[in-house]
């Protein structure tokens, strides 16, 4: 007899549908699941056989064939495990199969026929609703997660025995929903800024990266704050919306690192250490997992001691900074990753820290210069936009008042957001660190001074082609901070003071209005 049940394969951050076909005939006792299954869907076969006795049914001595369809897709992990037991109790008459055809199943077994948690719920929710299911049969831990799709009906059940009561039509279950989305407070998560003395010039770029989505590099020797601030960054980010905290959730559940209740609520802040390879950075392996450029979506990547980071991993960053996502391939498996993350970076001047820092003397020679400068190519570098010299704060800041708090400046960061929302509506972007070179010429209306400043940076060869770029992106986020519907003068002559590039630039632009005030 046959029978058909419906689970998923994951797949990248992505699930995709999986039909197990069961059958038995007569011949020797024996069970075998085909269709490019992975080791750990092999073993299912034990797990299940186990589970189905334990649950007070009949396994049947015969020969069972269970075949994963579509045959060329890989399968992995224990998901269908329970699709797999349901499809032997429907194919052995022990229940019916009419609703087997119109519900997907998705959890892993225990030998008693418990329902784990499996990775990946959010990910086969979304793919179940999409494909028309009429329900998802997942275990009890998961159904709250699971729930925050809307539109589908979510069992969140214990055991083996419970679906196939379901099954029969002898249970009815009642539908899981979400916990329902509530989105960070306003004080934001983290320590404060208010913790910070001095560094004004730092806390301003913060401010900006923050409320422009821009990737932002802290240079300066140790010990001055570079770390404290970048762990500030958080804090005063914007408070993820729901379609945001659905991509974070589904990502972290994939990857095995989400298995609270519920949807994230907070940005990510991903720290990893600077021995990290450029797979464990970006992404790889056998079964193409998440690294942390992927972890750290719609958050904070934070690299410290970004000089001693490997060359191959910091290339490797080159794309997802680029493009938004990673595209990763291994053997027959192809994974697509949305890598939409605020790069901060801190790195001292030099090997030894203090190139300029005006307290201790440099004692680096020139190759050690060489070398620390050689560890970071320009292509990368000029992808970062705002670049701030973290400077040794003086004895009088150290003991003034605390600075301005966090929940101040995030408010000022939620309003800039607010109107780049409005003016980016319809289009891909969602902050103004996402234009692309047409969106950004049609966003960008720069006064005639503004224009003017630009064009005499770039005509006297101090900026890139991308630098430019960068330099207005920079700009029509300082304009949004200000409240200016228009790019002034003040706001480009801003964006080039925050980048090595743009300094040179401003220093090369010869203005008039400022000859003849100094005149």
């Amino acid at each position: 007899m046959l029978a058909r049940a419906h689970s998923f394969a994951i797949e990248g951050v992505e699930a995709r549908r999986v039909c197990v076909e069961l059958d038995i005939r007569s011949g020797l006792p024996a069970f075998h699941i085909v269709g490019l299954p992975g080791t750990g869907v092999r073993e299912a076969r034990e797990r299940v056989r186990a589970a189905v006795l334990n649950s007070e049914f009949a396994f049947p001595r015969q020969r069972v064939t269970a075949n994963l369809a579509p045959a060329h897709l890989e399968k992995t992990g224990p998901g269908f495990d329970l699709a797999l037991a349901c499809a032997v109790l429907g194919a052995s008459g022990q229940v019916s199969t009419s609703r087997l055809e119109r519900i997907a199943l998705f959890a892993e077994l225990s030998l008693g026929g418990e329902l784990r948690p499996c990775r990946g719920v959010l990910a086969a929710a979304q793919a179940a609703e999409r494909a028309g299911f009429r329900g998802l049969v997942v275990a009890r831990a998961n159904a709250a997660e699971a729930g925050e799709v809307g539109g589908l009906p979510i069992a969140g059940l214990a055991n083996l025995g419970e679906v196939a009561e379901l099954l029969d039509g002898r249970r009815t279950a009642r539908a899981s929903r979400g916990s329902g989305f509530v989105a960070a407070g306003a004080s934001g998560g983290g320590p404060d800024l208010a913790d910070v003395r001095g560094q004004a010039a730092a806390i301003g770029a913060l401010r900006i990266a923050a409320a422009g989505g821009h990737h932002l590099l802290l240079n300066g020797p140790p010990g001055v704050g570079k770390t404290m601030l970048a762990r500030r960054l958080p804090s005063i980010l914007p408070p993820l919306r729901r379609s945001e905290a659905l991509e974070v959730t589904k990502i972290h559940n994939a990857a095995g690192e989400h298995a609270g209740v519920g949807l994230v609520r907070e940005r990510p802040f991903r720290a990893p250490h600077h021995t990290i390879s450029a797979v464990g950075l970006v992404g790889g392996g056998p079964l193409a997992m998440p690294g942390e450029a992927v972890l750290a979506h719609q958050g904070v990547l934070f690299l410290d001691e970004l000089s001693e980071f490997s060359k191959a991993a910091l290339e490797a960053l080159r794309q997802p900074l680029e493009g938004g996502e990673i595209v990763i391939v291994r053997r027959a498996r192809t994974a697509v990753y949305p890598t939409r993350f605020m790069l901060v970076a801190a790195m001292n001047p030099c090997p030894c820290g203090h190139l300029g820092g005006g307290q201790l003397p440099c004692r680096c020679t020139e190759p050690d210069l060489d070398r620390h400068r050689r560890k970071l190519s320009g292509p990368l570098m000029d992808r970062i936009e705002l670049v701030v010299r973290v400077l040794r704060p003086t004895t009088a800041e150290l003991s003034g008042p605390a600075g301005t708090s966090s929940a101040a400046i995030r408010g000022e960061v939620v309003e800039a957001r607010a109107r780049q929302t409005a003016r980016l509506r319809g289009t891909r972007a969602t902050c103004n660190g996402e234009l692309d070179a047409p969106l950004l010429r049609r966003v960008c209306e720069l006064d005639e001074r503004a224009e003017t400043v630009l064009r005499r940076a770039y005509e006297r060869g101090a900026l890139s082609v991308r630098g430019q770029a960068r330099t207005l992106r920079v700009a029509r986020t300082v304009a949004d901070v200000a409240g200016s519907r228009r790019v002034l003068a003040d706001h480009v002559e801003t964006a080039l003071g925050l980048h090595p590039e743009g300094a040179v630039a401003l220093r090369s632009v010869e203005d008039p209005r400022r000859r003849r005030e100094s005149a």
